[in-house]
């Protein structure tokens, strides 16, 4: 009953699905695979005995996963990985972060006749999700073809744990936790909301945060290193980094840099937007401000000229974790307007104190570890924002001491990555030697082990 209305509202508004993707020209290009339209060339098959689908949504996604790919690729050199996407910044994500490790798909919509479609082109031995991405007839058709799930890094926000808990979802919600072989969780509390759900618990496990493990950012091969140089900034200057903001808290922390620049005539502030489509809405803004802004896509010469504030918008992609290693103070947004934040470990990795607002919904498990081990502060509103600016670089050793708390909280939780890995492998065949893959005949697939 759930799938047949599921499906006939699905059929409702395809319509305007179809009409957004036509619509957005970045979508464009990918619509043949997400209708399942494109069949496989010998070339992507090749004689890979085991397929491994990974799907991560966005950028954030792909980053999270991507050393999860590199260690399932050194545990499973023969295997073919499959990294799947929503949207075009996670696309771009694969293809610089994954080069030759994995190839990149669109995910197929969610129609029965195109995740159908999309099985059989990739005939994957496992289908591995991120954060709690769940979509009811891919993994209906999953476990009808004996097809293990496994979901990684799983998280359930306040709001979605309560949205779901409604009764006009709920049996629906039960009936496709069911459907995963696994569900390995960030924390206890989520493991228990997918208890609660209607999960099997003997199926949950908390395996902890892969974020945590994440390698220290490095400068893509034949990249530019991101420096203080680079984006216009001379070397004594210092900086507060606010990566990954929104509409509305933009304001808040130009409103705070603006009230202590008098006390630290050497600060500047780099604001990196989210969405860096924004770049041009978040120039303007500073300007309306009243002061100096520039962008780092358009050079440095004249930011350089430039004494007294400033500010540089980095509209970019792929800089700002590196970019956290410059900072003296880092924001992370999407914590002073109700969005639920962004990654916190990216600062905290390079050893720089981490500020962010109250909402911190999407990381909260991480928020409590920065904030109980005194790395990272909670600011509110714009004097919140300029009070803690002004404490911890009016004070070396205060500011000192928060990073290094901050980068010790990293180190102390990291794991998830070996854990998830391995409980990953109990649900793939054995990796295959030389020897035996030149034994079998092109195309043949390994029955993964029961779920």
């Amino acid at each position: 009953m759930w799938y047949l209305l599921y499906n006939s509202l699905l059929l409702l508004v395809s319509p305007v699905i179809l009409g957004v993707l036509l619509a957005k020209q970045r979508c464009r290009r990918g619509l043949p695979q997400r209708l399942g339209l494109l069949s496989e060339s010998p070339r992507e098959s090749g004689l890979a005995t085991t397929c491994i689908w990974v799907h991560a949504v966005s950028l954030g996604e792909v980053v999270a996963v991507a050393p999860l790919v590199r260690e399932l690729r050194r545990r499973y050199p023969e295997a073919r990985m499959v990294v799947s996407t929503v949207t075009e910044t996670g696309r771009e994500a694969v293809e610089q972060r994954l080069e030759g490790v994995a190839e990149h798909r669109y995910a197929p919509l969610d129609f029965p006749w195109v995740v159908n479609q999309a099985i059989d082109q990739l005939r994957p031995s496992l289908y591995v999700f991120v954060e709690t991405e769940l979509w009811p007839n891919l993994l209906r058709s999953l476990r009808r073809r004996n097809i293990p799930s496994v979901l990684v890094n799983g998280r359930l926000s306040t709001r979605s744990f309560e949205r779901q808990r409604l009764p006009v979802v709920r049996d629906f919600y039960r009936t496709m936790l069911n459907l995963i072989s696994s569900c390995l969780m960030q924390s206890e509390r989520d493991a228990q909301r997918m208890i609660d759900l209607g999960a099997d618990p003997s199926r949950v496990r908390c395996t902890g945060n892969i974020k945590f493990d994440q390698p220290v950012p490095q400068v893509a091969a034949g990249g530019t290193p991101v420096s203080k140089q680079v984006i216009g900034l001379r070397e004594r200057e210092r900086l507060v980094v606010a990566g990954s903001t929104h509409p509305g808290e933009e304001e808040i922390i130009v409103g705070a840099y603006q009230a202590v620049c008098e006390e630290f005539p050497d600060l500047r502030l780099v604001l990196a937007p989210r969405h860096i489509e924004r770049a041009a809405q978040v120039e303007q803004m500073v300007r309306a401000k009243g002061l100096p802004v520039s962008r780092r896509s358009t050079g440095s010469t004249e930011a350089m000229a430039t004494s007294g504030p400033r500010v540089v918008v980095l509209d970019t992609r792929g800089e700002l974790a590196l970019l956290y290693r410059e900072a003296d103070v880092a924001f992370v947004g999407g914590t002073l307007v109700p969005v639920g934040g962004h990654n916190l470990l990216e600062p905290a990795v390079w050893g720089k104190p981490v500020l962010f607002g109250p909402h911190t919904d999407h990381c909260a498990e991480v928020a409590a570890l920065l904030l109980n081990a005194r790395g990272g502060r909670v600011v509110e509103g714009e004097q919140g924002l300029a009070q803690s600016l002004r404490e911890l670089l009016g004070s070396s050793d205060d500011l000192k001491r928060m990073g290094q708390a901050a980068q010790q909280v990293v180190a102390d939780n990291q794991g998830a990555l070996q854990r998830s890995a391995e409980i990953i492998a109990s649900f793939l065949p054995p990796p295959v030697t030389p020897a035996e893959s030149a034994g079998n005949p092109p195309g043949a697939l390994s029955r993964p082990r029961s779920s």
